[in-house]
């Protein structure tokens, strides 16, 4: 079977933002159109148009930041094609938040040290045999809490609806990883309810895209509030 090598420079324009020309960093997609770009650049452009930077289609007329979604796999592609790129933007996260003067979230703990672990195997020629990947996954899941170490973030659940009944306890405190759905699901099973579909949650009364993280929503409806 033959193999033919491609070089970076010929897949670059398949892997970087066209808003920053730089690799893609927290990969996001635009739903209607699926072009992708950086979070923050797709984020910051949103704020002051409605269409898709590079096909100038129509995201949605008035809540374009509703139809853009978090793309794991095309971020976990360019992190695997690009070298030392995981690496470099987690020590940028690190001392960000260390100039600050903040505590780094568990997550990002997490993520440097898994793309440390990966760097140092690597260049020592290491490879783990199934028995010891699987030993580790184990040892993983016992250690696992839950995302307690994560960033976390405070909200509270108001209920605006006459046909529902609103929580016993309202605040609640959870990972800034979680996700509109999730907190679709939880409002579900707290109030009985057959189907998560018959809610939606409103912030500053913009209904919330159900893939949004907690991070997201604090991070764009949030980000001028004191």
């Amino acid at each position: 079977m033959m193999t033919r090598k491609i070089k970076l420079w010929d897949i670059n324009a398949h892997i970087t933002c066209h808003l920053c020309n730089g690799y893609l960093i927290d990969a996001t997609t635009v739903t209607e159109c699926l072009h992708t770009f950086c979070r923050s650049c797709l984020v910051k452009y949103l704020e002051e148009n409605n269409t898709c930077p590079t096909c100038r289609i129509v995201i949605h007329q008035s809540h374009p930041l509703q139809y853009i979604g978090h793309d794991r796999t095309m971020q976990d592609i360019v992190y695997k094609l690009v070298p030392g790129l995981q690496e470099a933007e987690m020590k940028k996260q690190k001392e960000f938040y260390h100039k600050l003067g903040m505590e780094v979230p568990g997550d990002i703990k997490g993520e440097i040290c898994s793309s440390k672990q990966h760097l140092d195997s690597y260049r020592n020629g290491e490879t783990k045999t199934d028995e010891n990947s699987n030993k580790e996954t184990s040892e993983e899941k016992e250690d696992n809490d839950y995302h307690r170490s994560d960033e976390q973030v405070s909200i509270c659940l108001e209920c605006n609806s006459s046909k529902l009944r609103g929580l016993k306890r309202k605040w609640i405190r959870c990972s800034a990883q979680a996700t509109v759905l999730h907190l679709k699901k939880f409002i579900a099973k707290k109030l009985n309810l057959s189907s998560f579909n018959e809610l939606d949650i409103l912030c500053n009364e913009e209904i919330l895209g159900k893939d949004h993280t907690l991070k997201f929503v604090v991070v764009t409806r949030w980000r001028f509030k004191v």
